[in-house]
């Protein structure tokens, strides 16, 4: 399945918009996008609907098709952080994670503790 890419958006609009020596203000007047939405869409931090895609696409001369890509499955951990949608929740699964080694950490050590408690019984 396809989806669209922040990745190639942000770089498309960001080139096109300097090439067209436009503002992010400007742009925003020709396409009804607010300045801060253009800014956001080149920080990868915000993405538009279809309406406001395809202003954008119809002011910078893109195709729209042009800004999916298929969709990879990401290795679970890097999915995990990547879903982590502020500071805190960051901080909560690296506390998480923390957590889980040292517990994997604490059964490893039992498990040699009670081998070692076998082997001199």
């Amino acid at each position: 399945m396809k989806v669209l890419s922040a990745g190639k958006l942000s770089a498309t609009v960001s080139n096109l918009r300097n090439k067209m020596n436009l503002t992010q203000a400007e742009l925003g007047e020709r396409t009804g996008l607010h300045r801060i939405m253009i800014g956001r869409i080149e920080r990868e931090d915000f993405i538009p609907s279809i309406v406001q895609l395809q202003a954008l696409a119809d002011v910078l001369g893109f195709d729209i098709t042009d800004m999916f890509e298929e969709n990879q499955p990401p290795h679970s951990f890097i999915a995990l952080r990547s879903e982590s949608l502020n500071e805190v929740e960051k901080k909560g699964v690296d506390t998480l994670l923390g957590m889980m080694l040292a517990l994997r950490q604490q059964i490893l050590l039992r498990r040699k503790f009670e081998h070692v408690s076998e082997d001199q019984a």
